[in-house]
């Protein structure tokens, strides 16, 4: 059966991607070990205030929250992320339990599939054996945004709607939720429910001769779907956005992915080691190792960058900060900054520094 799956696939030559993309910086799973034990593990008898503050550490950084004793989880076993609210998330792997903290609160124990988490749980990308608890993680996480319409999805914005297509190849938005972009996909040459019916009659089949005649019918219902709404071209990959210059053609670049991390409230294309706005200018071209795009961060002057990789943050002229976790850019007093948090000994508590960016 799964053989028969596998040429049924090879058969239709259909490639079914979405991509996941909203809420992404990632999940940080590299901190060096002596911080890490402070943090969410191994406690010890009284905070170890003896212990020196690591080299990341800054003299106004910001108290985010201070350990106690309701909070006892293994570093190694734990998730970390954050939303552009400043939230921040853990989450135990082995338990699959989740936290929320938030202006010094706590809350949770959060289960697996809790609405409440959803925004921070991991994009997921697709492929044929992608299954509707995939797709309505997906609709969960971009919340208002995207919904179903029958077999496709919708983009809500700003009081727009935008579709249905029948898929989302990459969605983002920027941090001030005024901008959203997406490459789509109107029409596919076969629904996920033709899909499944197809499949079951292959495999079903008695023989090569009704096998034949079943891919016959195959074809002429591709077909149908591509000139469905009269444009051959309505299963080839579109731009969509609310941005009035956004000019992007999908066509013309690789596997573009529109991301609206790596600059403060802009969206850009991250496509073959390349950073591209939306007019399809390219801002900067990236290092082999530097192309994924949620360990990136763009200045506003698109002057200099930094990147983030098993807990250090390495800058365009080559400096560096270590024992940091949870990178993001944000705004304060009309100036963007690159903050960033790391556990402090002395205060036993999580800090938050934030750079000029």
């Amino acid at each position: 059966m799964k053989s028969m799956k596998k040429s049924f696939f090879i058969l239709v030559g259909i490639c079914m991607i979405v991509i996941f993309d909203v809420n992404g910086q990632g999940f940080l799973k590299n901190v060096t070990k002596s911080v890490t034990d402070e943090v969410l593990g191994k406690p010890k008898t009284s905070p170890q205030k003896d212990q020196p503050e690591p080299a990341c550490a800054c003299d106004d950084a910001e108290l985010i929250f201070k350990m106690t004793d309701k909070l006892i989880l293994d570093y190694n076993e734990m998730n970390i992320n954050s939303s552009d609210d400043g939230s921040l998330f853990l989450q135990d792997r082995p338990t699959g339990k989740s936290y929320i903290i938030k202006d010094g609160k706590m809350e949770g124990p959060f289960e697996k599939g809790d609405p409440k988490i959803a925004q921070f749980e991991p994009s997921q990308q697709s492929s044929e054996d992608q299954d509707d608890t995939d797709i309505e993680r997906f609709i969960q996480a971009n919340k208002p945004y995207i919904s179903r319409s029958g077999e496709k999805f919708l983009i809500t914005f700003a009081g727009k709607k935008y579709g249905p297509y029948a898929q989302i190849m990459s969605f983002a938005v920027s941090r001030s939720r005024e901008k959203f972009a997406a490459i789509i996909v109107e029409n596919v040459v076969m629904t996920e429910s033709q899909g499944k019916k197809m499949e079951e009659a292959m495999e079903n089949a008695k023989n090569d001769q009704e096998r034949m005649e079943l891919a016959m019918q195959m074809a002429q219902q591709m077909q149908e779907n591509m000139m469905k709404g009269g444009d051959p071209t309505s299963t080839s990959p579109k731009f969509v956005s609310n941005i009035s210059n956004a000019t992007f053609d999908p066509m013309k670049s690789g596997l573009a992915i529109l991301n609206g991390k790596v600059k403060y409230d802009d969206i850009v294309i991250i496509d073959n080691g390349k950073v591209i706005d939306l007019q399809g200018k390219t801002l900067m071209t990236l290092k082999p190792e530097l192309t994924y795009a949620e360990n990136l961060f763009i200045n506003s002057a698109n002057t200099k960058y930094a990147t983030y990789q098993y807990g250090t943050l390495t800058f365009s002229d080559n400096k560096t900060l270590s024992e940091l976790f949870n990178l993001r850019l944000v705004k304060a007093d009309s100036k963007v900054y690159l903050a960033y948090m790391y556990f402090s000994p002395k205060n036993n508590a999580i800090m938050q520094c934030k750079i000029p960016f």
